[in-house]
């Protein structure tokens, strides 16, 4: 098993040139962007890879048209910088992993006439400010043509709309593709070990006693740098080196819903440009269903959030505002929720206006912090935290920073249009096939070499996933439970909560008869699931 070697390996008390704790995306991609400069790296993730933040986005890589509307407004050159880099790095994603995005259309339908004008030249702005890496120009859309792109919106009333483009992503696979490409180039990633505390030697930070969460069993690991890449627990990080550090993060918790598909046009999102608190709503394909979010409110970075009922029914109330067919609380299919790591400069802000802004900190015994951000933005946080650490401990002499031009676990070779073929020659159900291939990219047939016999049998009926992905994602993947399956490798979880209930016993089964799992452990992963469905799903 590949986290055995890794363990064994953490254990043998070599001295790391930086040790991560944290594998979500803006962790793993340092990992991915120190071990590429040549630096030899560690990394800890207490939990699974994406199984917090970087796992329940909107599944959005964009620059952020709330942000441009706040830079425009206030003057804000924090906001409009963010937009412009965020711009720069949603292209080069694009890029960098084919198989897990894509370029979507969005729609904003308005209501009112002074407000076409309004939206089109602030979108005009957008696309600007992306220069050469644009994806498509904004433009403004008649009355008729918004109606035929989503033809579930409320015509009473509409004047039009603007269409305009930006990227969509799978961000559990994005978050597992950086610990895997991390991985491929040297870096020990390893997913379920917890630092529980810092070393120290003569007052400075030089490593972490970390533990198997599986095994209880503790152990040093020793390195010349420290990064704390926690995301919205940071600051708890930040107290195991100084009881007294004040915190840097404002947390905010977001609600996503999923409907089903006929909620949402088939090829585009849907702009909801402002809700009564002044957020931006999306409705976006997604999956094959329909996704809806987001929320904020106010949170605690201790929080482990869930979606409520209050949430749930804020999103429901403004999608009935612009819909032309009502949604009922019986048409959610899975809900769910998640920590934003928002830099709070302003104690009495709202946790809406906060901006995406990353920081960098290195505290007075050399522990490293970076903090805030967005997803779109990961690899440039990544470096500038990889700067701060070369710097600050002198690391051995390394290369520049090269992530910009490293394609993604999956992405090189990978063919769209690719035939792909079970081990006893036949051909996969077509849904299953785009499934596959937008999945796990140039290693699709890899896995649908995996699916012979009963592997090659859907996991759950209306889905397209496979049972032989289960054993994949054991074997190559470092899915050490049944949530890591149901939750992160495959979405299903967050897409269809009855669907995934029925799937557990399957996937509980095929990962016990791989891994030796005895009934004791079998009966613990039922109830983790317990704990875990009823988060992700509706009541």
């Amino acid at each position: 098993m590949i986290r055995d070697a890794l363990l064994e390996r953490l254990r043998e008390g070599e001295v790391f040139d930086l040790l991560i704790i944290g594998g979500g995306s803006v962790g793993c991609g340092i990992a991915l962007d120190a071990a590429t400069r040549g630096l030899s790296v560690a990394l800890v993730e207490q939990g699974d890879f994406a199984s917090g933040t970087s796992g329940r986005s909107t599944k959005l890589l964009h620059g952020g048209v709330r942000y441009l509307e706040a830079a425009l407004l206030r003057f804000d050159r924090v906001q409009f910088r963010l937009v412009r880099e965020a711009l720069f790095e949603r292209a080069l994603l694009l890029r960098l992993a084919p198989h897990l995005t894509r370029r979507l259309t969005l729609v904003t339908p308005v209501y009112r006439n002074l407000e076409l004008p309004y939206i089109f030249a602030g979108l005009k702005i957008y696309d600007a400010l992306s220069g050469k890496m644009g994806i498509g120009p904004s433009r403004l859309l008649s009355r008729t043509e918004t109606l035929r792109r989503c033809p579930a919106i409320r015509g009473m009333g509409l004047k039009g709309g603007v269409l305009y483009y930006d990227g969509q992503f799978d961000d559990a696979r994005m978050n597992l593709a950086l610990a895997l490409t991390a991985l491929q180039h040297g870096a020990l990633v390893v997913n379920h070990v917890e630092a529980v505390s810092l070393l120290k030697e003569k007052g400075m930070v030089a490593g972490a006693v970390a533990r198997d969460a599986y095994t209880a069993e503790t152990f040093r690991i020793r390195a010349r740098g420290v990064i704390n890449a926690a995301g919205p627990r940071a600051d708890r990080v930040r107290l195991l080196d100084d009881a007294g550090a004040a915190p840097l993060l404002r947390p905010s918790s977001g609600v996503h819903i999923v409907l089903d598909r006929r909620f949402a046009p088939p090829d585009a999102g849907i702009t909801i440009p402002r809700t009564e608190d002044g957020r931006v709503l999306f409705l976006l394909p997604w999956q094959g269903h329909c996704l809806v979010g987001t929320t904020d409110e106010p949170a605690s970075c201790d929080d482990d959030p869930v979606a409520t009922e209050g949430e749930i029914e804020y999103l429901l109330r403004h999608l009935n505002r612009y819909l032309s067919v009502r949604v009922q609380r019986s048409d959610v299919k899975a809900a769910w929720s998640a920590l934003r790591p928002l830099l709070s400069r302003d104690p009495l802000a709202m946790t809406a206006r906060l901006a995406r802004d990353h920081l960098v900190t290195v505290s007075s015994s050399g522990l490293i912090t970076v903090a805030g951000g967005k997803w779109t933005t990961y690899r440039r946080m990544a470096m500038d935290a990889v700067d701060a650490a070369v710097t600050r401990h002198s690391l051995p002499q390394c290369s520049p920073c090269c992530t910009e031009k490293i394609l993604l676990a999956g992405a090189e070779g990978f063919d769209p249009h690719a035939s792909l073929r079970l081990p006893e020659g036949r051909a996969l159900p077509a849904e299953s096939a785009r499934h596959l291939l937008r999945t796990y990219g140039a290693k699709a047939q890899e896995v649908a070499s995996l699916c012979h016999g009963e592997l090659a049998e859907a996991l759950v009926q209306g889905h397209p996933y496979l049972k032989g992905e289960v054993l994949y994602a054991v074997r190559h993947e470092l899915a050490l439970s049944a949530a890591d399956v149901l939750a992160r490798r495959l979405p299903l979880a967050l897409i269809d909560a009855v669907a995934a209930r029925a799937a557990a016993e399957v996937v509980i089964c095929l990962m016990a008869r791989e891994l030796g799992w005895d009934a004791v452990r079998e009966g613990k992963e039922r109830g983790d699931l317990e704990r875990v469905l009823p988060a992700s799903g509706t009541t």
